[in-house]
């Protein structure tokens, strides 16, 4: 069992664009008991780069700090490109109950990038619980996740 699915401590980034949805977010995860780091923004009306948030919520995940990441913007596409681009970050964008799931149980992802235009609270809150609940399987995904690392070393 991987030791990183215990999760208390959770970094948390948005882009002007999804400011809003990021703090409801974090204070929907403090009050189920996480310890949350939120690296940014911290307005909606100042635009900002969703590239310089990825990246903080990439860093405080690989380097300990925080167990998990969640970073929001409006698709979650470019967040997730951004986050992937982190040496030791496996990012998921993820849009339903069963891609969070198979994000955890087969690919053991440890940031989740969400779009919230797509998605209202109710269902940003659902399934980023889902997504730090859900346990990596192990097993027969070891070799697959080894394969996928190993392209960094090799890049």
């Amino acid at each position: 069992m991987n030791t990183v699915d215990q999760v208390k401590r959770v970094a948390i980034g948005a882009d002007h664009g999804s400011f809003d949805a990021k703090e409801m977010l974090k204070a929907y995860l403090q009050t189920a008991g996480y310890k949350v780091f939120d690296v940014g923004t911290t307005n909606s009306t100042e635009k900002v780069d969703y590239p310089d948030f990825a990246i903080a919520v990439s860093q405080k995940v690989v380097s300990g700090e925080c167990e998990r990441g969640i970073m929001l913007d409006a698709a979650g596409i470019g967040s997730s490109m951004v986050c992937n681009k982190v040496h030791g970050i496996r990012a998921a964008l993820c849009w339903s109950n069963k891609t969070i799931m198979n994000s955890r149980e087969h690919n053991n992802a440890n940031v989740l990038t969400m779009g919230t235009a797509q998605h209202n609270a109710a269902e940003l809150c659902t399934m980023a619980k889902l997504w730090l609940e859900t346990k990596f399987e192990g097993g027969r995904h070891w070799p697959r996740i080894n394969k996928m690392m190993s392209l960094e070393r090799k890049g």
